[in-house]
């Protein structure tokens, strides 16, 4: 490790992670544009390179906004039984505005436990093969 990794405080990587900061200093701006990557920390110049989230935000959000909302979907149509073009005209905008503003900072989260744990692609150890 280097000197500077040893020289600074420990960041709480999930406030750090929603508020979409670099993992390491919690002070750098991790996206550049809505969901897009910086190359790097502007503050610690920590490189995002290692930061390979795929399509995990994407399963925790929808696993997540979809039970929030079937569950008041249920509850509106037993509390109130409206026609279902007033759920089409609640719920849709709904689903998009929640589903839009956990994605980035799901995202955020997830980058900051890749790079606590130093997450990598895996690689299959042969040395023991003949």
């Amino acid at each position: 490790m280097s000197e500077d990794e040893h020289n600074h405080e420990p960041v709480n990587l999930i406030l750090s992670g929603l508020a979409g900061h670099c993992p390491h200093c919690g002070k750098g701006k991790l996206f550049d544009g809505f969901l897009t990557l910086k190359p790097a920390c502007e503050n610690c110049g920590l490189s995002y390179a290692f930061a390979d989230s795929g399509d995990g935000p994407a399963v925790f959000v929808m696993m997540a906004v979809g039970f929030v909302l079937i569950a008041l979907v249920l509850w509106t149509e037993i509390s109130y039984a409206p026609p279902l073009w007033v759920h089409a005209l609640i719920w849709v905008p709904v689903a998009i505005a929640l589903s839009l503003g956990a994605l980035r900072a799901f995202k955020g989260v997830l980058i900051g436990l890749q790079y606590r744990h130093s997450a990598a692609e895996g690689v299959i150890d042969r040395s023991d093969d003949a």
